[in-house]
């Protein structure tokens, strides 16, 4: 089984991930913020990983530090239960309909971390969740995972949709890319690392 669990702890958060990427999509998610769990439970859900996220946060300044941590701690605990990505498709891509938005996700697992991001979000707050903290949690996955990772609203309107189907579509981006290929010798590159 490929999985992992990382615990980081700050002065301004203590956050603890455990993830199993060959999992059937179970999560159990506690962070504090009401729509950062929802989120993660869906990204669980259709990614196909069992996930437990339990996060303290200085949720009293507000809900940024939790967000990113969450987002470098998850990143980090992908990275570390892929292993050594032998015979992953290392690619995938994923379209996601939520409603009027349409939102599509592509990934390289390719050890070279970027992220482009592009989401029109009109509200700034979803419950006590601030929706600019959705770039961030996103960067610092991305950049803590090391994948490329491309996440784009073709269309939408409600916010609440769009964040949505970004977190739905990266899930199933991530169960693609992680998907074992046995047609694939290997480390999936011609250079022979990822």
């Amino acid at each position: 089984m490929r999985e992992a669990e990382i615990r980081r702890k700050t002065n301004e958060t203590d956050v603890y991930v455990k993830i199993n990427i060959d999992g059937k999509g179970n999560s159990s998610i506690d962070t504090g913020i009401g729509f950062l769990d929802h989120m993660l439970t869906l990204f669980s859900k259709h990614g196909l990983f069992d996930l437990q996220v339990v996060a303290k946060g200085d949720l009293h300044v507000d809900t940024h530090h939790t967000v990113e941590d969450v987002g470098i701690t998850l990143g980090q605990a992908f990275l570390k239960a892929l292993d050594d990505k032998m015979s992953i498709k290392r690619y995938g891509v994923s379209y996601v309909p939520m409603d009027e938005a349409l939102l599509r996700t592509v990934v390289d697992i390719s050890g070279r971390p970027y992220l482009y991001y592009k989401l029109k979000l009109d509200s700034t707050l979803l419950g006590n969740f601030e929706t600019e903290t959705v770039e961030d949690f996103f960067r610092a996955f991305a950049f803590n995972s090391l994948i490329t990772l491309h996440v784009e609203m073709l269309h939408g309107i409600n916010t609440h949709h769009i964040i949505e189907g970004a977190f739905k579509s990266l899930g199933r981006a991530l169960d693609e890319a992680t998907k074992i290929d046995d047609r694939i010798d290997g480390i999936p590159s011609t250079k022979g690392s990822l």
